[in-house]
């Protein structure tokens, strides 16, 4: 007997559904070309299954529309979270999200970091795998198509939030209006007279960043006002980042009067190089940030900022999740809350 070849009795038995409900252990092992056992490894999450192999016996599941039946292998209480970068307040707004849901439905969290890459690793996925969740949020992530394969051979539903690309209509998502959110900041301000708006944008491979600043542009227009590339800086979302790109803004010849952020984070570091500079917020200059996290109203003086409603967005994915793990299928995957300006003591007229 090869190794391929399987008990009589087995490839009767399916172990799975397809849409004709035919698919057996044994089909997928005889067409991977590998043994029903190393099947049942790559079913059951596994790590000691080569790579290559893996993806092989993935690919099949997937073309012969292979599902685990419902209530075949037993389930933990758990929601995967997993982000790029577990490192703020941010990022910790949309944990409590996802825990308000976890908690009225008797779940736990599991929370990982993918070390700042946008598509978590393979190691993560067999951790998924092995722990078998009720499902899988991913925050500012996308994964593979062998990736969403795996997880969907196992009936194991995701979502993605604020996703940095364009996650395709197959995917469910949950993100914001950022392009209004941009258009309100900015719009804001040149309601205030300010006519040279800089901005201190995220960075340019999140889809979220392009839609802020393509949402300035607009406002710039609408308002008559040129778009000036040197008014641009492009910076990671960090306090950091926010600093140094506007360090560089503010010691132009003709610096502007008026600062877009990203986001909170890079606002706190534009306050911290107006210090530097001896700079007034906001009577030397205003300021506008994006998200309104909690701590925004502490600073001084309070910021302006565009509202992201982070918690909301974290539990519309959770109970979106939950949906799909319970059958039922989303009028829509592609799920939009509305960003709204939060007007604070950091904008005012210009001085010149």
């Amino acid at each position: 007997m090869s190794p391929a070849k399987v008990h009589p009795q087995q490839e009767k038995t399916p172990i799975g559904e397809s849409p004709e409900g035919n698919a057996t252990l044994a089909e997928i092992a005889r067409a991977a070309g590998v043994s029903a056992p190393t099947v049942s490894k790559v079913l059951n999450g596994r790590a000691d299954v080569a790579p290559a192999t893996r993806t092989r016996v993935e690919e099949l599941l997937l073309l012969h529309g292979y599902r685990r039946r419902r209530g075949s292998t037993a389930q933990s209480q758990l929601i995967d979270l997993v982000f790029h970068e577990l490192d703020s307040s941010w990022a910790m707004e949309v944990v409590r999200g996802v825990e308000n849901v976890a908690r009225e439905e008797g779940l736990s969290l599991v929370l990982s970091e993918s070390a700042g890459r946008l598509t978590p690793g393979q190691t993560w996925v067999d951790g998924v795998l092995a722990r078998r969740p009720v499902g899988v949020i991913l925050v500012l992530s996308d994964l593979t198509a062998t990736q969403r394969a795996q997880l969907t051979s196992r009936n194991i539903p995701y979502a993605v939030v604020d996703p940095a690309g364009d996650p395709g209509d197959d995917v469910p998502s949950v993100g914001t209006t950022n392009w209004q959110g941009g258009l309100a900041a900015t719009r804001h301000l040149t309601g205030l007279g300010h006519r040279r708006i800089g901005v201190v944008s995220g960075p340019s491979r999140m889809m979220c960043s392009r839609a802020r600043v393509d949402g300035y542009r607009a406002a710039l227009e609408t308002a008559g006002l040129p778009f000036d590339p040197e008014l641009i800086r492009e910076g990671e979302f960090h306090h950091e980042a926010g600093y140094a790109a506007s360090l560089e803004l503010l010691q132009l010849p003709d610096p502007p009067t008026a600062l877009f952020a990203g986001n909170d984070l890079q606002a706190l570091g534009i306050y911290e190089a107006a210090r530097e500079l001896g700079l007034r917020i906001p009577e030397d200059l205003s300021v506008v940030g994006f998200d309104d996290l909690p701590l925004t109203r502490w600073i001084g003086p309070p910021l302006t900022t565009v509202r992201q409603p982070l918690i909301e967005m974290a539990e519309t994915a959770a109970r979106l999740v939950l949906d799909l793990r319970r059958g039922a299928r989303p009028a829509t995957t592609r799920v939009d809350l509305a960003t709204k300006l939060v007007v604070r003591s950091s904008t005012a007229e210009p001085s010149r």
